[in-house]
């Protein structure tokens, strides 16, 4: 990829999230209810009207619209996204306290999905319509219709009350307690890119490049691990990166069911309190994720891809 077309979806990006940051900001600024009020609510107790008023003016919510927006985009670009109405805290500060938890449970449910959807899709496409290939075709359908709560919910049950291998809460951070939420998002990913790592392989299986390795007398796994699957794999890098990117912004459902301390449960948490500064830094950096996951993606494909590189920038 040339540094022009970079630039160009960097130029891309930079649009992307202004347009994502104001149109958050008009959605909270236009939403029901009152945030101030809210936030005394929180600590038990609301004063009089005068007090919440005074509240607001400090604040600066009386401020005209786009008076607000300028200013918190400002404290934006400088790394400041506001001060939490919940919990007092920079909004900053708290995103970045669940990164790390997040990026662990994303890659690590990733490796457990690619771990299964891999050997699934191969095995079903080098057995086309054969029992095998009908048993995990049938497999990933049933894995592909299962919601996520209730894949969560089933694991809780079997696997920590009934067999009690792992606990059902851990108040450490520790490797335990990421298993399980990454395996629920595994099972419920793992079906559908089994699914299209089999019609990426048989797609691939059908090109004349593989009747003429077969007529060089090329074995089969030579075929298959030196030429098929690396050709296979390519089409699915797209659809990877968008599902990493929407696992590092978080994982509402699973975290709530496993108490487990990332974006998705601090989102939902900022939802409920009426907590619009954490609300719009969330937006944001799900804005952020997504643009910088996809950038990094069709760098690797133009990386990987000789082909891209010889075509020249588009």
């Amino acid at each position: 990829m040339t540094k022009k077309r970079v630039l160009y979806r960097l130029l891309h990006i930079l649009l992307v999230v202004i347009g994502v940051s104001f149109l958050s900001f008009l959605l909270m600024y236009a939403a029901p209810g009152d945030p101030v009020r809210a936030m005394y609510a929180v600590s038990g107790s609301i004063p009089p009207e005068e007090v919440l008023e005074q509240t607001r003016e400090e604040m600066g919510l009386n401020d005209p619209f786009l008076v607000q927006y300028v200013r918190w985009a400002a404290g934006c670009l400088r790394g400041d996204f506001g001060t939490s109405y919940s919990q007092g805290l920079a909004v900053s500060g708290l995103l970045l306290e669940r990164v790390w938890p997040t990026v662990q449970l994303a890659l690590l449910s990733l490796v457990m999905m690619v771990a299964l959807a891999v050997p699934i899709g191969m095995f079903s496409a080098l057995r086309q319509n054969t029992r095998l290939d009908y048993l995990l075709r049938g497999i990933t359908f049933v894995g592909i219709s299962m919601p996520n709560f209730w894949v969560g919910l089933l694991l809780l049950y079997v696997v920590a009350m009934k067999l009690h291998l792992l606990p059902v809460v851990s108040t450490q951070m520790n490797f335990q307690r990421l298993i399980l939420p990454a395996l629920t998002l595994a099972l419920a990913m793992a079906g559908k890119y089994a699914r299209q790592v089999r019609a990426a392989l048989l797609e691939e299986l059908r090109q004349d490049y593989v009747a003429g390795a077969r007529a060089r007398g090329l074995s089969e796994g030579c075929i298959l691990w030196r030429h098929v699957l690396p050709n296979a794999v390519l089409p699915l890098l797209t659809i990877l990166g968008l599902s990493l990117g929407s696992l590092l912004g978080g994982t509402a459902v699973v975290e709530v069911i496993f108490s487990y301390p990332a974006l998705g449960s601090l989102a939902i948490d900022a939802i409920t309190s009426m907590d619009y500064p954490l609300i719009q830094g969330y937006v944001l950096w799900i804005a952020l994720i997504y643009m910088a996951v996809n950038l990094a993606v069709d760098l690797a494909y133009h990386r990987l891809d000789p082909r891209l590189r010889k075509e020249g920038p588009a």
